[in-house]
């Protein structure tokens, strides 16, 4: 029998495409393109688990999606309050998408604080799933409620679907042994199978990480596993839900290949594991744990199997002190943190400049200054990497744009390191690092050769005809000196961060020697080979949009819809910053203005005005959160008309 198609009834977002009627009374599946879901409760509620779950089986599925995690920097915020709300929010796609989405379609508040904390960034016309069991006087009280919002009128401009999830979980479970708070902790896996059945999302997957997660403790495996089948079996039963949702896999978004789900930091760190792989050197990471990197030496911790050392150490001076030693040594030397963690391992960077070697400073970025916001995103850090040290120690800068594109600037940041005998700093930023996308695994004829041969004998000849070693005899096309062993016999010098005579590397006071080393070492950095500046420029526009880093999804974003309403706008995006690509300057002279959209108050936008004399535009916001596109393409149409 043959499902009949009828005209769509438009949701609020404008994403319904088709509606299938089925016989005999069964329920509705309509057919969507896109849709934005955000789960929020409590920080012990398990929101991030079940955002992670959904995302998981979403990326088997073959959508395309792009996800939001959004938790408090407390261990375990206050219960049932405003600062302790934690939620996540996916956006998933039949087609290409770029960001988690402006505005959710759908919000499943367990609590009154996480519909009180949520509720303004919902279009009229979202559906609202709420646990009524959590909706007591007491609870409404904490938060600021006067009276009970699923009873005064006040969600009457939104589908609202009450539903007494941590009873419902409780009465599911009462064949097992558990006691009733045990129970009601599963609400989560219940939530997640009502909306694993709302949207036609595979649970095969799913039931397996409860079997692998709690493998030791089988009866709370098996309870899980109950409350997820029996929030899939209430949505199938349950006459509140008529309509089901189905949203295909996005076969046409991307390359052929194999793809799988990752965050930033995983694909850093896996970036990192390849990078040493393909240099054919061990992987030393010396890091201290600090949000939002502590992931990263969680992952690399796991895979001794490739070669990879991780050293925790007591402090962040300690960490990088021992990863420049790695350096030295002859490893692929790490060391990871965030804006607080580089302020005091800024010292040690400048050691690695003066001494010449390959060291990748991994910064993701948080709201600052000082602690500031741990869980939340900014780009603050850029000017602190360009310019946070003493005297003139001038490091390479490199910034991923999605979380997938970790993993490619990870091998990048390690080919400069390499070939370049630095430091680099590599800038990410939370918002990439716990965010999520689809990425394609990349076939081994595809990554580079970053092999390099380190010094095995003398390499210079003296006046009388004696060869030596000079440690600070140059490369002519990269500058870089030469990568010298500990115990190579004949390869003895002088380390330290006491300036250095050129070639011979003896201790040098003299002025005109520093005046030469300080330029030359500027010259190494600024002669980088990176890739021009590619631009997006269809229509030949007038107004060009800037960006570096995780602003990449919302500005394209932007950028589309501006150009499907009609409008004329280029688009370029920065991935190297020091040294900037050696076009950039044209392609900025090209364009009537320059609108630099930044996660600081300019830091990007003082760079350019600086270099290139242009009167480069900012549009900046530091509220810890990701750029909307909706709001960038309000700013960039205001640009365009001025």
């Amino acid at each position: 029998m043959t499902s009949q198609v009828s005209s769509p009834a438009e949701q609020a977002d404008g994403t319904v495409v088709g509606e299938q009627r089925k016989p005999g009374g069964a329920k509705d599946v309509r057919r969507l393109d896109r849709v934005i879901i955000r789960f929020a409760g409590d920080s012990g509620d398990g929101m991030q688990l079940t955002g992670d779950r959904f995302t998981s089986e979403t990326a088997s599925f073959g959508n395309d999606l792009s996800t939001l995690p959004n938790f408090p920097a407390e261990i375990r915020a206050p219960a049932g309050t405003l600062p302790g709300v934690s939620s996540f929010q996916l956006h998933f796609a039949d087609h290409d998408i770029l960001t988690p989405g402006d505005a959710p379609n759908v919000l499943v508040a367990m609590n009154p604080a996480a519909l009180k904390a949520n509720i303004g960034d919902l279009p009229r016309g979202a559906e609202i799933i709420v646990n009524t069991d959590e909706f007591t006087k007491r609870a409404l009280q904490k938060v600021g409620y006067a009276s009970d919002p699923l009873g005064d009128g006040s969600l009457d401009g939104y589908s609202l679907h009450p539903v007494p999830l941590t009873t419902l979980t409780v009465e599911a479970l009462k064949e097992f042994d558990l006691s009733r708070k045990e129970a009601e902790r599963s609400k989560n896996m219940f939530a997640l199978g009502l909306l694993s059945w709302m949207y036609h999302r595979p649970t095969e997957g799913t039931e397996k990480f409860l079997q692998s997660k709690f493998a030791k403790k089988p009866d709370i495996a098996a309870a899980n596993i109950a409350a997820f089948r029996a929030g899939w079996n209430f949505g199938e039963t349950t006459e509140d839900f008529a309509v089901s949702y189905e949203v295909a896999p996005a076969a046409k978004a991307f390359p052929v290949g194999t793809y799988r789900n990752i965050s930033g930091n995983l694909a850093l760190a896996y970036g990192l594991i390849t990078a040493s792989q393909q240099a054919d050197l061990p992987l030393f990471l010396g890091s201290y744990p600090i949000t939002p990197a502590s992931d990263i030496l969680h992952e690399l911790s796991k895979h001794k199997n490739f070669g990879v050392r991780t050293f925790q150490a007591e402090d962040e001076i300690a960490g990088i002190g021992a990863a420049l030693g790695a350096a030295f040594g002859g490893s692929l030397a790490v060391t990871t943190t965030s804006g607080p963690g580089i302020a005091l391992k800024s010292e040690t960077i400048g050691l690695a400049v003066s001494l010449e070697l390959p060291l990748l400073v991994v910064d993701i970025q948080r709201g600052g200054p000082s602690t500031g916001l741990p869980t939340k995103t900014e780009q603050a850090d850029l000017l602190q990497a360009m310019f946070g040290r003493n005297g003139e120690a001038p490091v390479p800068v490199v910034a991923p744009r999605t979380p997938a594109d970790c993993f490619d600037a990870a091998l990048e940041g390690a080919r400069i390191a390499l070939a370049y005998r630095t430091p680099v700093v590599l800038l990410s930023d939370g918002y990439l690092a716990n965010g999520s996308e689809p990425w394609r695994i990349p076939d081994l004829d595809e990554l580079p050769d970053l092999r390099v041969q380190f010094a095995a004998g003398p390499n210079h000849t003296l006046a009388d005809g004696t060869e030596v070693f000079w440690p600070y005899k140059r490369d002519p096309k990269t500058l870089a000196r030469p990568w010298a062993v500990p115990g190579t016999p004949g390869l003895e010098h002088r380390i330290g961060g006491i300036e250095k005579q050129d070639g011979t590397g003896n201790i040098s006071y003299d002025p005109a020697n520093h005046d030469f080393m300080v330029r030359t070492r500027q010259a190494k950095i600024d002669g980088i080979e990176v890739p021009d500046i590619e631009v997006d420029d269809p229509h030949g526009a007038k107004t060009l949009v800037l960006g570096w880093g995780s602003t990449y999804g919302p500005i394209t974003a932007a950028v589309r819809r501006l150009r499907a309403a009609g409008e004329s706008i280029a688009q370029a995006h920065l991935r190297h910053i020091n040294p900037f690509p050696r076009n950039l300057g044209k392609v900025l002279g090209q364009y009537d203005k320059v609108v630099v959209p930044e996660m600081n108050l300019g830091q990007l936008a003082t760079l350019i005005r600086a270099k290139y004399l242009v009167d480069a535009h900012s549009y900046n916001q530091v509220n810890g959160m990701p750029f909307k596109a909706e709001q960038l393409a309000a700013a960039l149409k205001e640009a365009i008309d001025d």
